[in-house]
């Protein structure tokens, strides 16, 4: 029997989605109203995280005097790596730890963002590292409470972190990246201010932007809902539950508003609507896959960024070698929509009708493709690197690539089609080479 919503649930399996979000805060000049939010959650004293760039931007100042104004007391934490690590991620719980704190707001990208949600947890409840990391890495432990007031202000458009329960960070041993997933992660309130973006460079928005796109394309062709198991309590319900009537309005949203201010907000940094807009994409995007969920491209995207050796993207710090996240992730998407397209073909037609492709008589044993060239399409008018072999990969490289892949079961297990690990190993193969069919596309 179909659900009203057009979902119809297999026998036995999964009838009902949750809806988790964060209080959000949207406009031009809504940093200058933090000190009342922050207040308004009962905080008195609050570490700020930050890092060292994003503390020199007027959007630290406006900040910082908001929350003075407000009567609240601010220690600033401005260590915050570009790529986190675990050895960061501990360094800064053991600042947390120590200040007494009842709150806590973040002012900056992803990184700072996440380095604050995985601060406060290690304060509130410590244990050594791998307790709440995602398995197989670490031990996937219940976050066992609440956690104190955090108030998520981005200055990029991109991550979505300030709206979902998710920490991601580097583990220098394995050479990949992982993360924390809870419910209990996700930000108190979200001040998403576009002014904190005017100043960012065009690499920036780019590589944030296509993050967005992203989200919004793994989020609206997830596995849906209702192919999950039924759980044995509401509250072992996942927290990446798979595609749903609520995620598939925002994802799709956010697409459209992506493909339509992405390249000009990389272009022309006095453009205050594509910058707008393209923020609003991305709170859009992280409102949805904060309740469906990513998949292929951010799994690989986990290896990509972990093994670098030596590439360095324009006007990102340069003193170490570190791919952008958002580059990351869509060097491997051309490949891995190639992948999924089978298992929705309506969907990635969709997807890439919206992206600009002539989709007229198209079927589905096109979609894959057509939703492929338009995303390589953007990526060059954006500049961004365009394959793997860019960032210094090369066949060598493919099996570490699909063993930090691997070990990201929770995105791989929300894919619309089962992955093997031979198919983890051609998809790096084929994003070497983006114009080549994946594995597994139909042509």
């Amino acid at each position: 029997m179909s659900c009203a919503h057009g979902y119809a649930p297999a026998e036995g399996g999964e009838g009902i989605f949750a809806v988790d979000a964060s209080s959000l805060t949207f406009g031009r000049g809504a940093l200058r109203e933090a000190g009342a939010v922050v207040r308004g959650l009962g905080c008195t004293r609050v570490a700020l995280f930050t890092d060292a760039r994003v503390r020199e931007i007027d959007a630290y100042a406006c900040l910082t005097g908001s929350l003075a104004e407000a009567g609240v007391d601010v220690v600033t934490y401005a260590d915050v790596r570009v790529e986190p690590t675990d050895a960061s991620f501990e360094a800064a719980a053991a600042f947390a730890r120590g200040g007494r704190f009842d709150g806590y707001v973040s002012l900056g990208g992803g990184s700072v963002i996440d380095t604050c949600k995985a601060a406060a947890l290690y304060a509130a409840y410590p244990a050594d590292f791998f307790a709440y990391v995602n398995a197989p890495v670490g031990r996937a432990e219940a976050v066992p409470g609440p956690l104190p007031p955090h108030v998520a202000c981005p200055t990029t458009a991109g991550t979505g972190s300030e709206l979902t329960g998710i920490a991601v960070c580097d583990v220098v041993s394995l050479g990949a990246k992982t993360g924390i997933a809870s419910r209990r992660l996700r930000p108190s309130h979200a001040i998403i201010d576009p002014d904190a973006t005017r100043t960012l460079p065009a690499s920036v928005v780019a590589a944030g932007g296509f993050d967005v796109l992203c989200h919004a394309i793994e989020s609206y062709t997830a596995r849906p809902f209702t192919a999950r198991a039924r759980p044995a309590t509401p509250a072992a319900r996942p927290m990446s539950q798979g595609r749903n009537p609520w995620s598939d309005h925002g994802s799709f949203a956010a697409l459209e508003l992506g493909a339509a201010h992405l390249v000009r907000a990389v272009r022309d940094a006095s453009d205050d609507e594509a910058r707008e807009q393209l923020m609003w994409a991305a709170t859009l995007a992280g409102l949805a896959f904060g309740n469906a969920g990513v998949h292929i491209p951010h799994a690989m995207a986990y290896a990509v960024a972990g093994l670098v050796r030596d590439f360095r993207m324009p006007d990102y710090p340069g003193d170490e070698a570190m791919v952008p996240h958002g580059v990351s992730v869509v060097v491997n998407a051309p490949a891995a929509v190639r992948f999924t397209a089978a298992a929705s073909p309506e969907r990635h037609l969709a997807c890439a009708r919206t992206l600009g492709a002539d989709t007229r008589g198209a079927g589905p044993d096109d979609a894959g493709a057509l939703l492929a060239e338009a995303l390589e399409r953007m990526m060059r008018d954006a500049e961004v690197p365009g394959d793997l072999a860019a960032l210094g990969y090369g066949d060598d490289d493919v099996p570490a690539l699909t063993r930090g892949t691997v070990a990201q079961a929770r995105l791989l297990g929300n894919a619309p089609r089962p992955v093997a690990e031979s198919d983890v190993a051609a998809l790096f193969r084929a994003s070497l080479r983006p114009s080549s069919a994946a594995p597994g596309e139909t042509r």
